[in-house]
Formats: C-alpha cells, sequence, structure tokens
C-alpha cells in the first residue's frame, strides 16, 4: 500500500484545498476538493463539488473518472479536503461508501465536517470500522474551512 511521509500527504492535500477553491459556491454546501493518489505516487483523478452536476460531491466526482473496479485503486489513497460525507438524499451514494465500494484502502482529510447541514457526520468513523487507514492533517483545516467562507462558519474548528 502506498505509504507516503507526512510531507507527501500535505502536497497532496495543498492540490485537494485548491481544487477546492474551483467550486461554484453554493450557500447549502460545502466546497470541496479531492485527489486519488496511486501506489507510485501519481495522481490517477482529481475532482471538486459541483465541477459537473450541481449535487455532486468532490469524491464522487475524482471516483467518476475512473473505471468501476480499476486495481489501482486497491492501493491507492484518496485526499479530501472535507471528511467523506456518511449522509445524503435517498438518490445519492455517501461518499464514505462510494469510498469504501471502490477499495481503496486509505484516506487523509483536512476538516471533520461541522454540523452545519448533517448533525454528526460519521463518515471518518465509518471508514476505519470498515479497516481504512484514515490520517487527518490538522494542519490544513483552516486552509479548508477559508476555501467555505461563503458558508460563514469563521474560525471554529468545526469538529464535532
Amino acid at each position: 500500500m502506498y505509504a507516503p511521509d507526512r510531507d507527501q500527504d500535505l502536497r497532496w492535500m495543498q492540490r485537494a484545498v485548491d481544487l477546492a477553491a474551483l467550486c461554484p459556491p453554493a450557500t447549502g454546501a460545502y466546497s470541496v476538493g479531492a485527489v486519488i493518489v496511486a501506489e507510485d505516487g501519481t495522481e490517477l483523478a482529481a475532482g471538486y463539488s459541483r465541477e459537473v452536476d450541481p449535487r455532486e460531491h468532490a469524491e464522487e466526482a475524482a471516483l467518476a473518472k475512473l473505471p468501476a473496479g480499476d486495481p489501482r485503486l486497491a492501493t491507492a489513497t484518496i485526499y479530501s479536503s472535507l471528511e467523506p460525507c456518511s449522509q445524503r438524499s435517498a438518490s445519492r451514494t455517501p461518499c464514505a461508501q462510494r469510498i469504501l465500494k471502490a477499495g481503496i484502502p486509505r484516506v487523509v482529510i483536512a476538516w471533520r465536517e461541522p454540523s452545519l447541514f448533517v448533525d454528526d457526520c460519521i463518515g471518518y468513523e465509518l471508514l476505519l470500522d470498515a479497516g481504512v487507514t484514515v490520517v487527518e492533517l490538522p494542519e490544513l483545516a483552516e486552509a479548508a474551512r477559508a476555501v467555505n467562507s461563503h458558508l460563514g462558519l469563521g474560525g471554529a474548528s468545526g469538529q464535532g
């Protein structure tokens, strides 16, 4: 399995935060970026919220660019500027479930989802409980929050 050092994790997460800045701001949604990195350290796919569809999430956008069952996903890492969602409307699969279905063994996040739209996001816990390695990079949480200034979150920790 791809096991980058902290500097590589920070570099890829900064790329995810930069992608989040490309999101069209929406009053009812976070701006999130995601990057899927292969075991050899190369980028497989990237995406951001609302890239193609107004309801699309970043992880969903990145995963859609790869064929289902791509064997490289079994050793990949997905970097998401926000904790993968654990709940969505009935017609959309939550991103934590998408990651599990894709078989990605390692997830790196910058920021836990605050209780703004969902009272208790448990994407982090769902992934851990399924055996996925989850790494949090709190040093980039403020950058991930800043991209979401349109939501009026301020500098609050957002943990919850």
